[in-house]
């Protein structure tokens, strides 16, 4: 293969793998629960949190190229240890409890293919997960868990399949607030729930430090704007799909979400069985791709706030601190799904604690991405930092009301 044509395929690849690593277990619960009690009165949290998203991994992919440093290392240092250890122990909170709910996911993944009852893979997953990790390159846990998620597409072939009335959804766009006899402060917590799984701060300790194992350089600015500005947008409008088929198929008959069956059921109307294995398939790559990202992000953030050598590509006997979290996080992690709790109850946890520590790592990016002993030239400009910081209103927002719209609605209920 040529250099170009590499390039190209690199590309090409990069934005793919971003589009199905999108969409993890939170997207896929979140966008259908509200798809199916609000229909598409929330579709703008989803604009506004892939700008968000965009924003944040854009700002920590360029710290990462140009200092050659990933977020907790530069954390530690911007920041000093004992502020960045408050940073560490909220963030790995939130990161432990999403590598639950993807754990969790592809129980109920294999349950859908299977029939199998989750709790009792469990176990056999976290041992699959475990090997993948210390057995597969970086590259093939990236591309085929991201290129196998892109069958998630099959929501957009389902929505269009059921020939919805288009006019109605784009009524639904556009109304300012609930109309389906839910309360103003439900509306509100999925709008934080859904901002939540739509900016999860795992997506971007992955994206930094995979920027940092594949030594991105200046150079490589132009990649990550690309994965970056096509690859988010385009998961999005997968969120969208998913939302818009629960709205057409779920909402009428006033079933609302609680399984990850019913997720699904509107693929089934649409294409009937064909359609759901497709889409279980899919479900199992994204929520296994993710659990993969999620359970490096453990690693990742201990090890850089510590001072450990780290990385997928540092053997364990070179790393063995590093490769040590990432089997505690995933044994964490089953041992909360052993007890018999609710994947789905997890992953609703998961969304809205998720917003409660975005702040913790947004803001120091955003300091970072702003000094030029990290970034030199690149630091951000006007435009980009009146965006970043119109977003840090925004998180900050989201973060002080979650817990009390939690408490209020009883988690939506």
């Amino acid at each position: 293969m040529s250099g170009s044509a590499g390039k190209v395929f690199a590309v090409t690849l990069g934005i793919l793998t971003a589009i199905g690593g999108f969409v993890d277990i939170g997207d896929l619960v979140t966008n259908a629960v509200v798809g199916s009690r609000f229909g598409l009165s929330l579709a703008w949290v989803v604009v506004v949190g892939v700008g968000g998203i965009a924003v944040f991994a854009h700002m920590s992919g360029k710290v990462t190229a140009i200092s050659g440093r990933a977020t907790f290392e530069v954390i530690r240092e911007r920041l000093g240890p004992r502020a960045a250890l408050a940073n560490l122990v909220g963030s790995m909170a939130m990161t432990l409890l999403t590598l639950t709910a993807e754990i969790g996911g592809v129980a109920l993944a294999l349950q859908l293919l299977s029939g199998v009852v989750p709790v009792l893979v469990v176990l056999p997953v976290a041992l699959v997960l475990w090997m993948a990790l210390w057995r597969v390159t970086f590259s093939w846990l990236e591309n085929v868990a991201g290129l196998l998620g892109l069958l998630l597409l099959v929501f957009v072939v389902a929505l269009l399949s059921l020939g919805p009335d288009w006019s109605a959804l784009a009524g639904q766009v556009v109304q300012d607030g609930p109309d389906t006899g839910e309360s103003g402060l439900t509306y509100a917590y999925y709008a934080v729930a859904l901002f939540g799984a739509a900016m999860t701060p795992y997506e971007v300790f992955f994206f930094s430090s995979g920027a940092a194992e594949e030594r991105w350089t200046s150079q490589d600015l132009w990649r990550s704007r690309l994965n970056v500005l096509v690859g988010f947008p385009l998961g999005g409008l997968l969120s969208l799909a998913i939302a818009g088929c629960a709205a057409v198929v779920l909402l009428p008959q006033g079933i609302s979400v609680t399984s990850l069956s019913q997720v699904v059921a509107p693929v089934g109307v649409a294409l009937g069985t064909a359609g759901v294995v497709v889409v279980a398939v899919g479900v199992l790559a994204a929520t296994a791709g993710a659990a993969l990202e999620t359970a490096l992000s453990c690693g990742y953030s201990v090890a850089q706030f510590a001072g450990w050598p780290w990385g997928k590509r540092v053997r364990p006997a070179r790393a063995p601190q590093f490769h040590l979290v990432v089997l505690g996080a995933i044994v964490i992690g089953s041992l909360v799904l052993l007890t018999g709790v609710d994947p789905v109850m997890v992953t609703e946890f998961s969304v809205v604690f998720s917003a409660v520590a975005l702040p913790l790592t947004y803001f120091p990016v955003l300091v970072v991405a702003n000094d030029p002993d990290y970034v030199g030239e690149h630091t951000n400009g006007a435009v980009l930092n009146g965006v970043a910081l119109a977003y840090l209103v925004i998180i900050l927002a989201a973060a002080l009301a979650a817990v009390p719209l939690m408490v209020l609605t009883r988690m939506g209920a």
